[in-house]
């Protein structure tokens, strides 16, 4: 996936201007890629549009206007991309009822390391995950994800964790637009 380009961003008031009709591009583009997975997880398929959509955001809600500071949250958000090969997410765990919500982040520490995409022949791909983001006895509730399928499409996502044992196959829609993103 191409990260997104300096000369892509533009200022947040020019951005400001022209929000509504990109954000309902983004929306479209995000549809297919925001895949369920049971009730408390959601996995959000990161493109180079729904990057620069996220930058462009960061820089309106803060009024960036230092270059530092616009490099700094490229640098953040292209992070997010797979590379070749790869597919970017990030995962949501979404539990509004805070005490269930606390509890599962500490059951369900090891997580990352329990999820997986599942190719056509049955091969489960294990994603490489942001380690800052499970502390000594919690996982946090937003993690940063790559699945190296090696160009290949899956058919389903996963879950293997003892507490959370979950597979939610893919619907057309969605394995098209993760084979678009593989594809370049």
């Amino acid at each position: 996936m191409r990260p997104v380009r300096r000369d892509e961003i533009v200022d947040y008031q020019t951005y400001n201007d022209e929000r509504d009709a990109f954000r309902s591009m983004i929306m479209a583009i995000k549809e297919p890629r925001r895949i369920h997975l049971g009730e408390y997880l959601t996995f959000l398929f990161e493109t180079t549009e729904t990057t620069r959509y996220q930058v462009q955001e960061m820089t309106r809600a803060e009024q960036t206007v230092k270059e530092a500071d616009i490099q700094h949250e490229l640098d953040t958000y292209n992070e997010l991309l797979g590379g070749e090969g790869e597919l970017g997410c990030s995962l949501l765990i979404e539990i509004d009822d805070e005490p269930v919500r606390n509890d599962k982040l500490v059951a369900w520490r090891n997580l990352p390391a329990h999820l997986y995409a599942k190719l056509e022949d049955g091969t489960l791909v294990r994603p490489t995950f942001d380690e800052r983001q499970i502390g000594d006895d919690r996982l946090s509730s937003v993690q940063y994800l790559k699945f190296d399928t090696r160009g290949r499409t899956p058919v389903a996502l996963g879950a293997d964790l003892p507490a959370l044992t979950i597979e939610q196959p893919l619907n057309p829609a969605q394995r098209d637009a993760l084979a678009t993103d593989l594809a370049g």
